[in-house]
C-alpha cells in the first residue's frame, strides 16, 4: 500500500470512529483520546491528519449536513405523486435514523453552539412544497391545516423518537435491538397519520 494510501485510509478511520461515537453512541463530548483510543491511533495523528478537534468536528458536521440535503433532495426531485414522494422520504429519514441515531441531535447541538449551519431546503423548494401540501389538502387526501403544521407534525413523527432514544429506552425499558425494530416499523405508521388515504 503506497503511504498516501495509507494516509488515506487513516484519515477516514478517524473520521469513521468520530462519527460512530457522535451519531451512533451520542458521545458529543468525546475527547481527542477517547477518539484515537477508539480508532486504535496515537492521539497524534488527529492533530497531524485535521490540525485540532475542532477542525475534525466542522468535517463531521459538514458530511452530517449532506445526509440530511440528501434526504431534501428526494422531496425536490422525484416527480413521483406526493404520497409516494412523502414515502420515500420517511423511509430514508428512518433508515438514516437507524444508521445514525443520534444525528439530528448533534446538528442540533452544533447549531446551539453557533456552528455554521446551511439550509437543507431553498425557499423556493418550501413554497413549491406548501403549494402541493395545499393541493393534496384540497383533493381530500390530507387534513387541513397550515402546510408548516404538516411539516412540524411529519419531522416529529420521525425526528423524536431517536433524539430522545436514550430516555425512551430506559423509561419504557427497551433494548437498543428492539428500539430498532419499533423505528423500522414506523414507516406506515407514519404515513397513515399524515394521510387520510
Amino acid at each position: 500500500m503506497s503511504k498516501q494510501a495509507k494516509k488515506d485510509q487513516t484519515q477516514e478511520l478517524i473520521k469513521d470512529t468520530a462519527k460512530h461515537l457522535f451519531f451512533v453512541k451520542g458521545k458529543f463530548d468525546a475527547t481527542t483520546q477517547e477518539i484515537a483510543d477508539e480508532a486504535g491511533v496515537n492521539r497524534t495523528l488527529i492533530n497531524y491528519y485535521f490540525r485540532s478537534r475542532d477542525n475534525l468536528i466542522q468535517i463531521i458536521f459538514d458530511e452530517a449536513q449532506k445526509v440530511e440535503q440528501e434526504k431534501s433532495k428526494i422531496i425536490q426531485n422525484l416527480d413521483l405523486p406526493f404520497k409516494e414522494k412523502m414515502s420515500q422520504f420517511i423511509e430514508h429519514s428512518l433508515s438514516t435514523s437507524l444508521q445514525y441515531p443520534y444525528l439530528e441531535t448533534y446538528i442540533v447541538s452544533q447549531i446551539n453552539k453557533g456552528n455554521c449551519h446551511k439550509k437543507d431546503i431553498e425557499e423556493d423548494e418550501l413554497k413549491k412544497l406548501y403549494k402541493d401540501l395545499k393541493k393534496e389538502m384540497a383533493l381530500g387526501n390530507i387534513e387541513k391545516m397550515e402546510p408548516i403544521q404538516f411539516v412540524l407534525n411529519m419531522i416529529s413523527l420521525l425526528v423524536f423518537p431517536s433524539a430522545i432514544r436514550p430516555l425512551l429506552m430506559e423509561n419504557l425499558m427497551i433494548s437498543d435491538e428492539k428500539f430498532d425494530k419499533i423505528i423500522a416499523a414506523r414507516k406506515e405508521i407514519i404515513l397513515n397519520m399524515l394521510f387520510k388515504n
